[in-house]
């Protein structure tokens, strides 16, 4: 499929002399170009009706934000969730957070929605849900016996993937792959974080995604993790319908929970949301399971959607630590 007539003058005059760009370009063009960008565009991206692309956790209801409050209040330990204003990061919308509609403990809510100025000071549970997945990556693929960055190239009104010099290689690649095998490193996700952790705030770092370990993602994932999503339905195709599909990666939990620690985030460990909750949202597990015993009850099924194993428990992970 041809890339929209709107999006092909805004590749062209971002890319070089070869009509070309590395993948990370594109990606960030196709999700966040402030005109055409996926993820810019005044749209319903997330749900069940027509024309959506995904679910998330939100899409169970107020339930989530039932178990990702009472969690962090948990996690805040002695301290009084009141004094913390609670700040989600990359809300679809204003008002749309995943706090909305939801009685909470805490002091204050706010969303950050993309393409908002980031501020954070004083006392924060600072919040993302499945925000760094759908930050850009470099790719590199493994030919000859060595590494290339994977790019896009403009040809006669056609986007077609290209193999680009390494300009710039701060990663450790392994010293040898299988012909073609290809490693997507989220780079920007890491990225984010720092400037996320790197603000003088102190409190609670809260973020549910999916991700792999480098070794994992090295190792394991041959064909790479980045995949495109449209209508709910995945598919390989990444330069299909740029800045009207999902664009997204597993983000390297190692790179994340480094970076957290190394801003004095203590204890910063990653769950899986099925563990995370059990742990730090027991109670509210157990208060709504009793509640809602005598029912097959919506909120009884949400509940399931997000903690069983074979649904959102074990795909999920949160990432977590307390500054």
């Amino acid at each position: 499929m041809s890339p929209s007539p709107e999006f092909l003058p805004i590749f062209a005059a971002r890319a070089d002399a070869d009509a070309a760009m590395p993948f990370a370009r594109f990606m960030e063009l196709a999700l966040y170009h402030p005109e055409v960008g996926y993820y810019r565009r005044k749209r319903a991206r997330v749900g069940y009706a027509p024309g959506t692309d995904f679910f998330t956790a939100s899409a169970a209801g107020p339930v989530f934000g039932e178990l990702i409050a009472a969690a962090c209040a948990a996690l805040l330990g002695d301290q009084a969730p009141r004094d913390y204003a609670f700040v989600e990061i990359g809300a679809e919308s204003p008002g749309t957070g995943v706090l909305a509609g939801v009685s909470h403990p805490f002091g204050s809510a706010r969303t950050i929605s993309i393409g908002e100025e980031m501020e954070l000071e004083g006392k924060c549970v600072v919040f993302s849900n499945e925000l760094f997945d759908a930050q850009p990556c470099r790719r590199f693929v493994f030919r000859r016996g060595g590494w290339r960055e994977l790019g896009v190239k403009l040809r006669e009104g056609t986007l077609a993937e290209v193999d680009l010099p390494i300009a710039a290689n701060p990663l450790q690649l392994p010293a040898s792959a299988p012909e073609g095998a290809i490693i997507d490193a989220p780079l920007a996700a890491a990225a984010l974080l720092e400037k996320i952790a790197g603000q003088s705030w102190t409190g609670l770092f809260v973020a549910c995604d999916y991700g792999k370990s480098w070794a994992e993602l090295t190792e394991e994932t041959p064909e790479g993790t980045v995949r495109a999503y449209h209508q709910h339905r995945q598919s390989n195709d990444l330069l299909a319908r740029p800045g009207e599909q999902d664009l997204t990666c597993h983000v390297c939990w190692d790179w994340l929970v480094e970076g957290l620690r190394r801003h004095g985030f203590a204890q910063a460990q990653v769950e899986s949301q099925e563990a995370f909750f059990v742990h730090h949202a027991s109670a509210y597990i157990a208060g709504t399971t009793e509640a809602e015993a005598a029912r097959f009850s919506r909120k009884k099924m949400s509940l399931m959607q997000l903690l069983h194993p074979a649904n959102m428990g074990q795909k999920f992970q949160v990432l977590h630590g307390v500054r």
